[in-house]
């Protein structure tokens, strides 16, 4: 039977499941940080780097949702933290929902495993210790979008009865040796191009640095090429700009921050006048980089030398040469991902009712999910609501 206990100054709720496996749900942020960031460090653990710490609380404190935070802890019966799943529960149509953190800026939502072995836990022991813990927490449905099927190989259980998305995401898994991952993703011509473009762009602009934000001053320089030339692309397509609102600015700020950031953020730069001419932000854990976002100047002097190729071929090398494993260009088709990526990384929306409000709102959820899925991977219809979109604009 589930019972509310305090522990520590966390406001916990306890609930035992059918299996073996214990949750609760911690309200503050700073009272699960220590084993959080223990979990994380451990090289044994399995997770993106979106449910880092450092990422989730970047994103619900700038974003003004700590407070809404739910943060569920699953331990085992020797009372081991097993699964780590960060949360935002709001209200919806006079519902309770639990929501996963971080919205489109986050391309996977998958806890954070503290091994192998604990994301092999049976699915519906994992959904068991939810539900039980939803009840207990008045919480009447779980919705937990962008959840991978497989992870470094690893299933994810939280995806077992999961609903296609309506886009994958793409990546690339990276070698021990720099230039021979380089040649493996970059066919020889698409290497002999870029070659030839950098030489241009040298001759008619200066000489070019790769650069790395490392200080706070680089990162805010980073950050303000990179929202001017989003600002202009986006306004130019008639959409508006994801990245104008000031909780999210104060959110890239706060997580590009410290010694060891979140988001890392890397520049194509003149290096004269210091002109950044492409941008690339991506999250970031020990075995991984993950693109977030990428930009580059417009002008047509510079465009016309891909300028973001350019820093993408750097960016791959730099990662293998720093070590990093996995390398992913995130969710959604683009010409520059399928260029490169080998591996597509299936994504589901996976919804788990408490109360039979929250299975209604399931099947309606659900059911909108389908219905983007047919209209994205169906040209024609994409194509009609694509016009209607623009029409709509003007």
């Amino acid at each position: 039977m589930a019972t509310g206990v305090q522990i520590a100054g966390m406001d916990m709720i306890g609930a035992r499941t059918r299996g073996t496996l214990t949750a609760e749900i911690v309200a503050d942020l700073t009272a699960v940080e220590a084993l959080w960031r223990q979990l994380e460090s451990d090289a044994a653990s399995l997770q993106t780097p979106y449910q880092r710490f450092h990422w989730v609380a970047a994103y619900l404190r700038a974003t003004g949702a700590a407070d809404s935070a739910r943060i569920v802890v699953l331990r085992d019966g020797d009372g081991r933290p097993r699964i780590v799943l960060p949360l935002v529960v709001r209200r919806e149509f006079g519902l309770a929902v639990a929501r996963t953190v971080g919205d489109t800026h986050a391309n996977f939502h998958m806890p954070l495993f503290a091994t192998r072995d604990a994301a092999a836990i049976a699915p519906g022991e994992v959904t068991a210790a939810l539900i039980r813990t939803g009840r207990a927490s008045g919480i009447d449905v779980f919705a937990l979008q962008h959840q991978p099927r497989m992870w470094e190989g690893a299933a994810n259980p939280l995806a077992f009865t999961g609903e296609p998305e309506a886009s994958d995401a793409y990546g690339l898994m990276l070698g021990p040796d720099p230039e021979a991952t380089v040649r493996r993703v970059f066919s020889a011509d698409a290497r002999k191009k870029l070659r030839s473009k950098e030489k241009r762009l040298v001759e008619a602009k200066g000489a070019l640095a790769y650069r790395r934000a490392e200080t706070p001053e680089e990162a805010a320089r980073y950050l303000a090429a990179f929202y001017a030339q989003k600002a202009a692309r986006f306004a130019g397509m008639g959409v508006a700009d994801p990245y104008a609102a000031d909780p999210i600015r104060h959110f890239l700020s706060a997580a590009t921050s410290g010694a060891d950031p979140a988001i890392e953020l890397h520049a194509l730069c003149l290096a004269e006048s210091g002109r950044v001419l492409a941008t690339f932000g991506g999250a970031v854990s020990d075995r991984r980089f993950s693109g977030m976002m990428t930009s580059f100047d417009p002008d047509p002097e510079i465009a016309r030398f891909s300028p973001g190729d350019l820093l993408l071929q750097h960016l791959v090398r730099d990662q293998t040469a720093r070590g990093r494993q996995g390398f992913d260009l995130g969710v959604g088709e683009a010409r520059y991902k399928a260029s490169i990526c080998d591996e597509t990384i299936e994504l589901v929306e996976t919804v788990v009712p408490v109360t039979i409000r929250g299975r209604a709102y399931g099947v309606a959820r659900l059911g909108l999910t389908r219905t983007k899925r047919r209209i994205k991977r169906d040209p024609r219809l994409y194509a009609a609501v694509s016009r209607l979109r623009s029409l709509r604009r003007r």
